[in-house]
């Protein structure tokens, strides 16, 4: 079965095919369970799911079709059959019985998987103010009603405003609403498969990407396409009859809007080959680049769309408007036009191929799910010279937090592992930053480490000055260490925290220390105008997988497309650097215990 292919469970809504949307529905059947008073650790059960599916970076139909569900961590064979059955139907009679305790008429705001709002607030919603619907809760945000409900902050109402906004201008259809934003990962999973199956169709020339998936903006709303092709009826044609297509929302000669069964909108535009490199350019976006760019060609006098130019590709656009080529990630009208004047040409914008190191690796050891010697055999196989492991320290204990009794047993077998290939292995910790600011292992463990990630893993809810004053003490301990997931999100799960980021980067600037830029795509941490902003400082990045796993290590390419959503260069990141460089600059005047 096509990983797009779906078909409506019993109450009309789609199959659910991206783990994201999967995990939603354990982590809402969890809840009701606890709210129903059964026993926590069959609701834990759900929850502990959820998060497996949230961390996976394998193919989910792939683990499905071969059975090897139970091999993640935390998934048993009852809820490997829950999940099969979502996969495989989008239906499964075990939610279904947990969710039918939830009385019918609140069943539609349950189903939207609403950002903040769990089952006990839509109850509240519907004791409170009569909620039940969406159009309900729409009004009832419009009205200002929802700020009188304790427990509904500006933040929240923020988030929901935004997400009913989406689904009130998505179309009807009888699959419920569209999705209102979902991770990158998702989406470009799903955009690549539609390019890939686009570009095998007859009388297409090429087909790409297009929108805020092609400038990696870290949660997407929807997906774009773009084609060139002397046919565009027979390569819409093609489009709307993918097996995972529910309906056509519109269409007009050279275009069309569609809707997936799994609740995704496509849109897709095909434009003639002569101007398929300016339509790239448009639809990739975003606004206020384009913006900039069309301003700048009517001062030229350049006509981008007629006068029988015809343009080979993006490049020779941006060369006819006097620029150098500007990458997709910088497309955001964020000082990328005021760089090219200046002479920038972004050659040296941070690649994957300038990697050298794997950092921030996860183990058995701690919440991982491979060992130390299968991430470095992993690491080693995608070209890295070296590898951190990076297991979490003692105050994540829900994360089995290595204690200091257990870090010898760690560090035999890390040689044991480097003795069995070429790859360097340096020792490290994710260290918690506890809420003084402290790290939690003593300065005689910290000192015999090479790595010190200090990262927030609890009270994230902290009033901002408290928390700017705990993470500006973690940056000005004498040891040398990286920031981590430096504002603690988890995308379209948990806000930032609050905290003043420029006095942070100030003390960064001052400290011995590096910041994270993190790859998972879950965190995608720091935002990109905070790196800008460290950058400017002069403040060196570390870019990390957060890999759990073997397979999380291709969270680098996220990593990446970050960094250069932020404009960092080669020469701005220290895993660029060879082993005995990178350790010297994060461990400056001591010897490398690099094994």
């Amino acid at each position: 079965m096509s990983p797009f292919e779906s078909s409506p469970d019993a109450d009309g809504l789609p199959a659910v095919v991206a783990p994201s949307q999967i995990a939603a529905r354990l982590r809402q059947a969890g809840e009701m369970l606890r709210m129903q008073g059964e026993s926590p650790f069959r609701a834990g059960a759900y929850e502990t799911g959820a998060d497996a599916l949230d961390m996976l970076k394998e193919d989910l139909a792939t683990l499905v079709a071969t059975g090897r569900l139970t091999e993640i961590r935390g998934i048993g064979p009852s809820l490997a059959a829950t999940i099969s059955d979502l996969v495989r139907t989008g239906q499964s009679a075990t939610l279904d019985r947990i969710m039918g305790q939830l009385p019918p008429a609140l069943l539609e705001l349950a189903r939207a998987h609403l950002p903040g709002v769990t089952l006990h607030r839509i109850q509240t919603l519907h004791d409170k103010l009569g909620v039940s619907s969406l159009q309900d809760l729409h009004q009832a945000l419009s009205s200002g009603a929802v700020e009188t409900i304790k427990g509904f902050g500006p933040q929240t109402i923020a988030k929901l405003r935004q997400a009913v906004a989406g689904m009130n201008e998505a179309p009807a259809t009888n699959a419920g609403p569209a999705v209102s934003r979902v991770l990158l990962v998702d989406a470009l999973d799903w955009a690549q498969r539609l390019a890939e199956y686009l570009r095998e169709a007859p009388g297409v020339l090429a087909a790409e990407v297009t929108g805020s998936i092609r400038r990696w903006v870290e949660t997407v709303g929807d997906v774009n396409l773009i084609a060139a092709s002397l046919r565009p009826a027979d390569v819409l044609a093609a489009l709307m009859a993918h097996p995972a297509v529910l309906r056509t929302v519109s269409q007009d000669a050279r275009s069309c809007r569609l809707l997936l069964s799994n609740g995704m909108p496509v849109s897709l535009r095909v434009e003639a080959p002569e101007t398929f490199a300016v339509g790239l350019i448009q639809s990739t976006g975003s606004k206020a680049h384009c913006d900039r760019l069309t301003a700048r060609a009517l001062t030229q006098g350049v006509d981008l769309q007629g006068g029988g130019s015809a343009y080979d590709d993006e490049s020779a656009v941006y060369k006819s408007l006097g620029l150098p080529f500007i990458p997709p990630e910088l497309r955001e009208d964020a000082g990328e036009f005021e760089a090219a004047e200046s002479g920038d040409t972004f050659a040296d914008l941070i690649a994957v191929a300038d990697i050298q190191g794997m950092v921030h690796c996860h183990t058995v050891y701690s919440d991982g799910r491979n060992t130390v010697a299968e991430m470095a055999q992993a690491a080693q196989a995608m070209g890295m010279k070296y590898i951190t492991i990076t297991d979490h320290s003692p105050a994540a204990s829900y994360a089995g937090g290595v204690t200091p009794d257990r870090l010898p047993e760690q560090w035999r077998e890390i040689v044991e592992a480097a003795s069995q290939g070429t790859i360097r292995i340096l020792r490290g910790t994710e260290s918690d930053i506890l809420r003084d600011g402290e790290l939690d292992y003593p300065d005689d463990i910290l000192q015999a480490l090479d790595v010190v990630i200090a990262s927030i893993h609890e009270r994230h809810r902290m009033d901002a000055p408290s928390m700017t004053l705990r993470l500006v003490r973690a940056m000005e301990q004498p040891i040398f260490k990286i920031w981590g997931h430096g504002l603690g999100r988890l995308l379209l799960r948990r806000a930032p925290i609050e905290c003043d980021v420029e006095r942070i980067l100030d003390a960064v600037t001052a400290a011995p220390a590096a910041i994270e830029i993190n790859g998972s795509p879950h965190r995608l941490d720091l935002p990109a105008e905070w790196i800008r902003s460290a950058r400017r400082r002069g403040i060196k990045f570390v870019i990390s997988t957060d890999a759990h796993s073997t397979s999380e290590l291709a969270n680098l390419r996220f990593g990446v497309a970050l960094a250069r959503r932020g404009g960092v260069r080669r020469d701005d990141v220290l895993n660029t650097l060879p082993v005995d460089l990178f350790v010297g600059a994060v461990r400056p005047k001591r010897e490398a215990t690099a094994l």
